[in-house]
């Protein structure tokens, strides 16, 4: 067979035209992969380099508004901000004590060793009946507060106690500055009426000059107050004199043990006191007993007394009726 008669051959020539077209479409795969390759390998440069810059402006930027925030925070709350708010205590404290007297005592002298002093004092009871008491108001300096409810918790039980505290820093705050808008004022008037040129213009200008010194005295009590409240906190104490000392109850045996234990004290009380009441009266007892012997010993006399009258009726009407002459 010739060449020719093979090149013409047509299967030799199907196999020539199925090379040729996946020649050509493995080149056009190749190309379209090698432009595809090259648009991606910029754009992750340019990602590259954006995110690189945007990176560098972050770190500056934060950089810049770390410093600002932190130069805000440091105007607006200082380093021992807390310790320059304006902040009043309040306690209730319940005591009881078996030694009533050694219980008073420490108490007092706690107030006087924390710099305190007693703004009220009521105290009453016997101590022969076991029932003094004494509710006292102490004014405590506020660095002192917390030492003493230590010193108090010593001195004698503590059954309850109960914290208070208010926060009047806005109101402090402003209430200074309304005084300090005031003098202000003030200032303004007494310049104006140096320079007034008629008597009307200056009695206008003192009588506002009047007005706004009340407000600044006003003000300024107003101020007062604060400063002492927040200056000495107030510890409400109430002591009571007991026979034995309360128990905290856990279980329910031990709360009924209480109850019974307080009912029979209560008891005890009660008929203490009402035989000291039935002596206290003795004098009233022995008149009503004068009274009773008496009225026991005229009882028959009074009984025949009461019975002759109504025998001798009796009679009459036993009596035969005689006729009556006609």
């Amino acid at each position: 067979m010739t060449v020719k008669k093979f090149l013409s051959n047509r299967p030799f020539r199907a196999i020539l035209r199925a090379a040729a077209i996946c020649t050509a479409l493995c080149l056009t795969l190749t190309a379209c992969g090698a432009s595809s390759e090259a648009p991606s390998q910029s754009s992750a440069a340019v990602y590259d380099a954006a995110e690189e810059k945007a990176s560098d402006a972050y770190s500056v930027g934060t950089t810049g508004d770390a410093g600002a925030a932190a130069g805000g925070n440091s105007a607006l709350y200082p380093q021992g901000a807390a310790e320059g708010r304006k902040i009043i205590y309040t306690a209730d404290l319940y005591m009881e004590s078996i030694d009533f007297d050694t219980a008073r005592t420490a108490l007092l002298d706690a107030v006087t060793e924390c710099g305190g002093y007693l703004e009220s004092t009521d105290q009453g009871g016997r101590a022969e009946s076991g029932s003094r008491y004494i509710s006292c108001t102490a004014r405590i300096p506020t660095d002192r507060y917390r030492k003493f409810l230590e010193f108090a918790g010593e001195c004698a039980n503590v059954r309850s106690l109960s914290e208070n505290t208010q926060d009047i820093t806005t109101s402090y705050v402003d209430v200074e500055a309304r005084l300090t808008a005031l003098k202000a004022q003030r200032d303004r008037l007494n310049a104006l009426a140096e320079k007034a040129e008629t008597t009307s213009d200056l009695l206008e200008i003192e009588s506002q000059l009047s007005d706004v010194q009340y407000q600044i005295e006003s003000y300024t009590a107003k101020l007062r107050v604060m400063d002492d409240q927040v200056e000495c906190s107030t510890v409400n104490i109430y002591l009571d004199e007991v026979r034995s000392l309360t128990p905290t109850p856990v279980t329910f045996g031990e709360q009924l043990l209480t109850a019974v234990q307080r009912g029979w004290n209560d008891a005890v009380d009660g008929v203490q006191g009402l035989i000291i009441g039935l002596v206290s009266i003795w004098p009233l007892l022995i008149l009503l007993a004068v009274v009773l012997v008496i009225l026991r010993l005229t009882r028959p006399w009074r009984r025949a007394r009461k019975s002759k009258p109504c025998g001798k009726l009796k009679q009459d009407l036993d009596a035969p009726q005689q006729p009556e002459n006609k």
